[in-house]
């Protein structure tokens, strides 16, 4: 990799060490949203063994650690080349020596890592000491948890890139951005699973990119995922993966002929 795409990577985690206060307190509002989340679920469960698929002790694994991973592969990508766009700045990026797609991907990756070692890991440790959150001991399991959490920050980051880019064609896409990010929650499976959805609506989210995101790595990640079929989750997320690189592309070349046509 580039020396000066690392260099962004390390810049944006400096950045974000500067405001780590505000992501102390994020850990505690996600705290927060597992104790709501969990509690909740208790009282759905009421005794009973299995709902859809999963027990209560499976669900509050897949809580927290949903919760969690969310914590990792969130940023606010969108909004940043949104802003670029509405003020003009990105006109300058077409004259830098490098890729702006991937100068926006390197940012996202170190608030990644700050996200990651900050707050994922700290916001992980007070899940598991508060809520009865039962951790695989499989090494291998954690290996794979770790390369899906990675696909997971990629497929979201690259949606988010879809649509800052909107910009380019829209007066104001704020509230494409707001919808992205309910969508994006919801058919993710971090509010509700995804096997709790209607049967319509789980073949319809079978086509879309967002269990990619949590539910796949979660399920794997509480189990329930049998061993033989995880090279098919995997696989999941690299389709989803290269077909999103196509639209940004595409965006991204008729974003750079409108800009020339309206700049010159």
């Amino acid at each position: 990799m580039n020396s000066a795409y690392m260099e962004l990577i390390r810049i944006r985690f400096l950045t974000m060490l500067a405001y780590r206060v505000n992501y102390y307190s994020g850990i505690l509002i996600y705290t927060l949203n597992i104790g709501v989340y969990y509690f909740t679920w208790q009282a759905i469960y009421g005794g009973q063994g299995t709902l859809a698929g999963f027990t209560a002790d499976q669900m509050t694994t897949y809580i927290a650690v949903s919760w969690m991973a969310r914590a990792f592969y969130f940023n606010n990508l969108d909004r940043e080349i949104a802003n670029e766009i509405r003020d003009g700045s990105v006109a300058i990026q077409f004259i830098r020596p490098y890729n702006y797609i991937i100068v926006k991907m390197m940012q996202a990756l170190g608030e990644g890592c700050f996200r990651l070692l900050l707050f994922m890991t700290p916001g992980l440790i007070i899940a598991c000491l508060l809520f009865p959150v039962k951790l695989p001991t499989d090494p291998k399991l954690w290996i794979i948890f770790a390369w899906m959490l990675f696909m997971s920050f990629l497929i979201n980051t690259q949606i988010n890139i879809i649509t800052g880019l909107s910009a380019f064609f829209v007066e104001n896409n704020e509230g494409m951005m707001r919808m992205k990010r309910v969508i994006v929650d919801l058919f993710s499976g971090v509010i509700v699973p995804i096997s709790f959805f209607p049967g319509w609506l789980i073949t319809l989210n079978e086509w879309l990119p967002f269990q990619a995101i949590t539910y796949l790595p979660s399920s794997v990640f509480t189990g329930r995922v049998p061993g033989d079929e995880i090279l098919g989750v995997l696989l999941v997320q690299v389709v989803w993966l290269v077909a999103l690189s196509i639209p940004i592309l595409w965006l991204w070349r008729q974003a750079r002929q409108r800009l020339f046509v309206q700049g010159g």
